[in-house]
């Protein structure tokens, strides 16, 4: 078994899709005219004053939805493992990614929201690529091919974020717990389940309340004990950052054999953490309320920057400067050991070890304990958001099918399909839990190729909606406008929400101006 996962990684992995990734991130870059760095205060704004309604949660809410499946295990152990493989060089390629990325991530977040939908069943915002392919070319002549594209996307996501995904996050909190207070993953298993089915059942609005009280508290948390951390050993920062840029580049005599890993794991783990590209972010981009849709574009650009340089760079910071890391040649642990820091004891393992022992040094009997409720957080709702993405997808495949099979039993169908989607991903946790890191991270890994080849591949060709949202949010901001998206104007077909949207105060105004005409 782990064998061909092994195998499968490899081939979806390959340098391709690194390249890829590096490219799009470029190519939307230029594009957008760098609106990662024109935009920030924009960014924050929008965090900051956006709205809510029965149907949508508010740019906040989705912007921790968001950060609840990118902040988890890959925030972590994907940072110690991305430095034990690639040498910490891979540090610098996951910053890079996620400067790009962010303008990725606007990319497809806007499609998310320019084609968004209201749930039958529960009234709810729903949105993402599977929605995106399908109607973005419903009028055109390749219609076919792209609805196809979009059943295609929602099954792999299911088995992505139902699957394969969750089980990486159950392994590294399963392993935390176990260092820490020598629990049996079993019982890890047992209690993971218990405390996931208690809140995925109650769907998207709760799942936004969770995620939004918890998230960012342990971010904040996390990062400020880690720069404690690295303020302590701040006399290595010179040789840190000196050693990040001579190992990305080869330049390091000890690490040269590694350099061609360095870019893949940077990037790997890079787009495992911020997700940029992966076609995760526009789900929890679609539920968000807002009036016009490059608003959350923004919103969930951001989210890369706070993923990786604030939570990733907090980790390999506290790793590098601590001695808590051991690189070994040929990206795996059975390689030879090239470098390491000096402090890991001869039995660490690459993953949260690292960290626990790099907080060890610091906080003495603190470290491991302190990891451990983190990833417990992180972990949870990264498998809440996973959940999410899983049931947005499955309601998209029952929803277009289901009528189809038996007329008027949708209802009934998405109510067992959901219930089966849920038993599903409870299995997957508990089995994750109990499962080699190994394996884990390679279905994980997988999960997360199959999704990104689609998605990007698909927003190449859909991305002039995206782009033409942009020129219209910045043509009203500089007519001192507070933005509304109207797509008519704009040639945008298919973005059938839009077009009768009014924000809930215009309603109100018409109303009134209504009653004066009278």
């Amino acid at each position: 078994m782990s064998d061909v996962l092994s195998a499968i990684n490899g081939v979806i992995w390959s340098d391709w899709l690194v390249y890829l990734c590096l490219a799009t991130g470029v190519y939307f870059s230029v594009r957008s005219r760098f609106l990662q760095v024109r935009h920030i205060k924009g960014m924050v704004h929008q965090i900051l004053r956006g709205e809510k309604s029965a149907s949508g949660v508010s740019s906040f809410q989705a912007l921790a939805m968001s950060l609840s499946g990118r902040v988890g295990t890959g925030n972590v152990a994907g940072v110690a493992t991305a430095i034990a493989f690639g040498g910490p060089g891979a540090l610098f390629w996951m910053w890079t990614v996620a400067f790009l990325g962010a303008s990725t991530s606007f990319i497809e977040c806007t499609l998310g929201q320019l084609y968004k939908t209201r749930d039958p069943l529960t009234g709810e915002y729903r949105g993402g690529p599977a929605y995106y392919f399908s109607r973005a070319f419903a009028h055109t002549r390749g219609a076919g091919f792209f609805k196809v594209y979009g059943y295609v996307f929602a099954a792999v996501t299911v088995l992505a974020a139902g699957v394969l995904m969750p089980g990486v996050q159950a392994n590294s909190m399963a392993t935390a717990i176990g260092g820490a207070w020598t629990v049996p993953p079993l019982v890890v298993a047992v209690g993971s389940v218990i405390l996931l089915a208690l809140v995925i059942v109650g769907g998207v609005k709760r799942i936004a309340s969770v995620a939004a009280f918890v998230v960012p508290f342990m971010a904040v948390a996390y990062i400020l004990l880690a720069m404690i951390v690295v303020f302590v050993n701040a006399a290595q920062l010179p040789e840190i950052l000196s050693l990040v840029f001579r190992s990305a580049f080869g330049m390091d005599s000890a690490l040269g054999a590694v350099i061609g890993l360095a870019v893949m794991w940077g990037v790997k783990r890079g787009v495992y953490s911020n997700e940029a590209g992966q076609g995760t972010g526009p789900h929890a981009a679609a539920a968000a309320e807002v009036s016009h849709p490059a608003k959350q574009g923004l919103v969930q650009a951001f989210a890369v920057y706070i993923d990786t340089l604030f939570v990733c760079t907090a980790t390999g910071f506290l790793i590098l400067s601590t001695g808590a890391y051991r690189v070994f040649a040929g990206g795996t642990e059975d390689g030879e050991v090239l470098v390491e820091g000096g402090l890991l004891s001869a039995t660490a393992t690459a993953g949260p070890e690292f960290v626990q022992t790099g907080f060890d040094s610091v906080f003495p009997g603190f470290g491991a304990a302190f990891i451990a409720i983190t990833l417990i957080f992180f972990c949870l709702t990264t498998v809440i958001a996973y959940y999410y993405m899983a049931e947005t997808n499955l309601r998209f495949l029952v929803g277009n099918s289901s009528h189809r099979i038996i007329p008027g039993i949708r209802a009934s169908v998405g109510r067992v399909t959901t219930l089966g989607l849920q038993v599903a991903i409870l299995i997957a946790v508990a089995y994750g839990s109990v499962n080699t890191a190994a394996d884990a991270w390679a279905m994980g890994d997988i999960g997360v190729g199959l999704m990104a080849w689609l998605n990007i591949i698909g927003i190449l060709i859909l991305q002039k909606p995206a782009l033409a949202a942009l020129k219209d949010f910045e043509r009203q901001q500089k007519l001192g406008l507070d933005p509304v998206f109207d797509p008519k104007p704009l040639g945008i077909v298919g973005a059938t929400f839009w077009e009768s949207y009014k924000p809930a105060g215009r309603e109100k105004d018409d109303r009134e101006k209504e009653s004066v005409r009278s």
